[in-house]
């Protein structure tokens, strides 16, 4: 599987909303969202997917009706001070 990121613009959502939203997220068997990061003064919100490709998980947001700002492949990540590659 994959690593994505992907960025989404959150408008008057409640705490419980995120909470629900998040629920959701995980919740999901297409893809699997890892972690949800969510800053609520400037409504962003960031996921953290495992998906098979980009293309089933611009799919499953599609189905889902989950707007996003925008989708990143995660490459390479960092890990004890050096860049290795993500499976």
């Amino acid at each position: 599987m994959a690593l994505y990121i992907s960025q989404h613009t959150l408008a008057c959502l409640t705490r419980q909303g995120a909470e629900e939203l998040t629920r959701r997220l995980q919740g999901a068997q297409a893809v699997k969202a890892r972690r949800v990061l969510v800053n609520m003064q400037e409504g962003k919100m960031l996921v953290e997917f495992e998906a098979a490709s980009r293309e089933e998980l611009e799919k499953w947001l599609a189905t889902e009706k989950f707007h996003f700002d925008w989708l990143l492949r995660i490459e390479l990540e960092s890990a004890k001070g050096a860049l290795r590659a993500v499976s």
